[in-house]
């Protein structure tokens, strides 16, 4: 097992803030905000992804809307309790924050040689992969994937498979340790509820570039013992 957690879990995001920093909770004196950042796609659309930022990193003189800068960390979840229901929410965990004016020539290379969006993940498919093709033929595979961190937790990450990836995917077993390469996108939905009223949400996942199968893996029940417990 791999226990190089900062491996198993890697993201660069470029782009703009476009919101205010808002408090989200504090930790052992240690307070964390929250603030969205508009990343843009190769088509004339974007994605707005929140990141989750120690007061450590920033700097309130040089933070402002339509800013632009360079985020580095992790993808991570975590578990909301509201109507009754546990809600998976997710992040992105800024542990490296760079603002366009403070940019060397070193990380002017490294962004030169990077997307705007890239995420590495090594973890383990923690629920059968659901594969389905639209009106229009397009193959999709959604699938959970379980991320390690330390101190024994778990993230569990929503992903994206297209096209021959996805009809790959639709065979996978839970417990199948993969590794993936995407981007964080965003996309609004409609919630419907019982009560026939309906809700605007946002929803956050890794549309997968390329899927290669690390190893199988025999221990299925663990896995869903640990998705049970999310």
């Amino acid at each position: 097992m791999n226990t190089n957690y900062s491996d198993n879990n890697h993201l660069i995001l470029m782009g703009k803030i476009t919101s205010e920093k808002r408090f989200s909770h504090e930790i052992y004196g240690e307070s964390f905000y929250i603030f969205d950042m508009e990343i843009p796609r190769l088509s004339d659309a974007s994605d707005i992804v929140p990141v989750t930022i120690s007061e450590r990193l920033i700097d309130d003189a040089k933070f402002e809307i339509g800013k632009s800068v360079m985020v580095k960390g992790q993808f991570r979840s975590y578990n909301s309790y509201e109507n009754e229901r546990n809600r998976l929410i997710l992040t992105v965990f800024a542990k490296d924050i760079i603002f366009e004016e403070d940019v060397n020539e070193d990380e002017n290379e490294e962004r030169r040689e990077i997307t705007s969006n890239e995420v590495i993940l090594t973890g383990y498919i923690c629920k059968k992969p659901i594969y389905r093709q639209t009106p229009f033929g397009r193959e999709i595979a959604d699938i959970l994937l379980a991320v390690n961190r330390a101190y024994n937790k778990s993230d569990y990450i929503p992903a994206i498979a297209w096209g021959r990836t996805a009809r790959f995917c639709q065979n996978m077993e839970v417990g199948t340790e993969v590794k993936i390469v995407g981007r964080v996108q965003s996309r609004t939905y409609e919630k419907k509820y019982e009560d026939g009223t309906s809700q605007t949400r946002v929803a956050y996942e890794v549309s997968i570039g390329s899927l290669e199968v690390v190893s199988q893996n025999d221990n299925n029940e663990e896995i869903e013992e640990n998705k049970e417990a999310m």
